[in-house]
């Protein structure tokens, strides 16, 4: 476009100047991004790696796209990373000669999905080096994991730095899958987390297996809160030794509330699952969810946000690692 005389042009082109200032100062501001200051915020990396969230959002969604049960491993994945040193991408350090890392825990030994980890970190680490946490990675692949197994679009902050700590003892921390809604209400609230929370987090279990060896206590006796139909299918399961894997509830790969249809009707894999069911403190919350798909969907992801900010480590407190499996 032309304009004349040319005084008035500078000014026109000053007036877009000024107010494109405005747009960006204004989108800041809103957005919640802080210069100099730590802090978790939505847009941590506005600036910094601008392509973080394609990045991981694509890198997760081919990876299931070639193996759907991956879904399960990530959520996983993050949930034993926050609920030990808080998320700080521990679980990820392998072990050394003179450290046993809190991947070779038993309780972590069937953790999956370290190579969508890897791939992710070095996309990123080619695009912007040294700035995104593997922390945060593991944080948005478990996101980014629900929502492509059909679950509730979420939104978690970002800034974590990734921890330098990683001990097998302290994967005793860990809840254990003979625990009861006493013992869960109790692990759960020490952190913070209500026993709403708590049923609703455990509806992860709506992805995925549970190996053998995790239930096969509930088969030795007669177990009252057990289906007897459903235990036959689990001692069948079992005859295939510890390793042989049993789904949480019939759509393993589907994000839903099948897995609180399947506690209602005494159908739970572990005792920590059926449990919810039958303790008078969770039960009207698991029936809730049963009927209720979209009130469950709410709930969890309430619940995992401020799953993904337990005690995480912000600005000098921790790093960023170059590789996730070792610390800087």
């Amino acid at each position: 476009m032309l304009c004349k005389p040319p005084l008035k042009c500078l000014k026109i082109v000053i007036m877009a100047n000024l107010l494109t200032m405005f747009f960006v100062m204004e989108m800041i501001i809103v957005s919640g991004l802080s210069f100099g200051a730590s802090g978790l915020n939505m847009n941590y990396y506005l600036l910094s790696c601008p392509f973080v969230e394609p990045v991981v959002k694509n890198t997760v969604n081919r990876a299931l796209q070639d193996d759907p049960t991956l879904a399960a491993g990530l959520v996983r994945m993050h949930f034993h990373d926050c609920f030990i040193e808080g998320c700080d991408g521990s679980v990820l350090i392998d072990s050394t000669k003179d450290n046993t890392a809190e991947k070779d825990s038993p309780a972590n030994l069937s953790l999956r999905g370290y190579e969508v980890i890897d791939d992710i970190k070095e996309e990123l680490e080619n695009q912007c080096p040294g700035v995104v946490s593997c922390a945060d990675i593991v944080a948005m692949a478990a996101r980014d994991a629900v929502f492509f197994a059909g679950g509730p679009v979420y939104d978690i902050p970002k800034g974590r730095k990734d921890g330098t700590r990683s001990k097998i003892e302290d994967t005793i921390n860990l809840p254990a899958p003979f625990f009861n809604a006493s013992e869960l209400i109790k692990m759960f609230g020490q952190r913070g987390f209500s026993a709403r929370d708590m049923v609703a987090l455990s509806g992860a279990h709506t992805l995925g297996v549970a190996r053998c060896s995790s239930f096969k206590h509930r088969l030795t006796q007669v177990d009252p809160t057990l289906d007897s139909e459903f235990a036959k299918t689990l001692s069948k399961t079992c005859s295939a030794g510890d390793t042989a894997e049993q789904p949480f509830d019939s759509t393993r790969n589907d994000f839903d509330n099948e897995y609180f249809n399947d506690l209602v009707s005494n159908n739970g894999v572990l005792t920590s699952d059926q449990t919810l069911y039958n303790s008078p403190q969770t039960r009207n919350i698991v029936n809730a969810y049963a009927m209720n798909q979209a009130l469950f969907f709410l709930d969890f992801q309430q619940a995992m946000v401020k799953m993904s900010m337990l005690d995480v480590k912000e600005g000098f407190k921790g790093e960023v690692r170059k590789n996730c499996h070792k610390i800087n």
